[in-house]
């Protein structure tokens, strides 16, 4: 798998040279989208041997920040182009992805081949709790602006309902990875497993898909508009299905494997992580960022925030009983594809 990754990688030239070659725009974006696909995974690898190298703590706090480097990325060239629909677009499409797609896939997968997979509930309840928050106040702007019309007083209310979703954040980070922590001190914890990278070859090996990945998300953003236009499917569309899977698919594949090992816990953590963070880290931070760029607010169209209630309502019942089977796995599907099917026939 990490061959093929590494071929893969040659898309990023061959995107770049589209570009400066003014090829098909079509070519431009299916480059830099196979681009994204190996650095997205080494950002991933990075992050990992962090963490096996800097412990639980530091380690656990660097792969949250960098989880979803490539999504927050890519939104941010959409939110600088002025694609304000295509970046709210890939932040509901992230969450429903992980939540929808890749937990049904690692259920489907993971049930087939091991029957029902059990999992620790109060973790996983953890992430449900941050979930549901997320999208009360995702949805909370919405609301709002049926009864106030002046886009600056929304601005002002996404604002600070940024600043709080960004600081419960911090909270959530600082009990899952330290506090925690110094709980459990004395108590039986499995060894810890040292690094086989050094720390300089992890920073430059990050830092370097860090630029990869910003390169072909410029060259992607720029072409969402005229490949829209050329194979008839809406940016609405192609922010809320194409990106969000481009952005994320070294930590869906991750899950997939972790739940055909019949380790389900880690696929389950993977897919609530990714969606937590994007709904309490990344969507918060672009609503302030955009206020250097261009004002950017929380307000979401309600077939979008009925799909985040049911996506985030499914997840929490599933966890409250501490496993999964294929049909579940199936259930989670079928909810992802029938939103997608509403999706595509959406104008925009």
């Amino acid at each position: 798998m990490r061959r093929l990754l590494n071929v893969l990688l040659l898309a990023l030239p061959i995107a770049i040279g589209s570009r400066l070659l003014h090829w098909p725009d079509w070519a431009t974006f299916a480059a830099a989208a196979v681009a994204l696909l190996p650095l997205a995974g080494w950002i991933g690898r990075a992050t990992e041997e962090a963490a096996a190298r800097m412990g639980a703590g530091l380690g656990g706090l660097m792969n949250a920040t960098f989880g979803n480097a490539a999504e927050l990325i890519l939104t941010l060239f959409a939110l600088k182009a002025g694609l304000l629909d295509v970046v709210k677009a890939s932040l509901t499409g992230s969450i429903i992805g992980n939540t929808l797609l890749v937990l049904g896939l690692s259920a489907l997968v993971g049930g087939l081949r091991h029957g029902t997979q059990k999992f620790p509930v109060r973790p996983t309840g953890r992430h449900a709790a941050m979930m549901i928050l997320a999208v009360s106040a995702m949805a909370l702007p919405a609301v709002f602006a049926t009864v106030v019309r002046k886009p600056f007083v929304r601005e002002e209310v996404s604002v600070g309902i940024s600043i709080l979703l960004l600081a419960t954040y911090g909270a959530y980070l600082y009990f899952s990875y330290f506090w925690k922590r110094r709980e459990d001190t004395g108590r039986a914890a499995p060894p810890e497993t040292r690094g086989r990278w050094s720390v300089r070859k992890i920073f430059a090996i990050l830092g370097a898909s860090v630029v990869g990945t910003a390169v072909a998300g410029e060259l992607l953003v720029g072409a969402i508009e005229p490949v829209s236009k050329q194979l008839g499917l809406s940016r609405f569309f192609i922010g809320l299905i194409v990106i969000p899977i481009l952005g994320n698919v070294a930590e869906n594949y991750s899950a997939i494997v972790f739940a055909s090992r019949n380790k389900m816990d880690l696929a389950l953590s993977i897919a609530a992580n990714s969606s937590t963070q994007i709904a309490v880290f990344v969507a918060p931070l672009l609503v302030l960022v955009s206020l250097l760029i261009r004002p950017m607010d929380l307000t979401f169209q309600p077939i979008e925030l009925v799909t985040l209630f049911a996506s985030s309502a499914i997840f929490a019942y599933i966890s409250l009983d501490g496993e999964t089977n294929w049909l579940e796995g199936i259930q989670l599907l079928a909810l992802y594809l029938i939103a997608a099917v509403a999706f595509f026939f959406l104008p925009g």
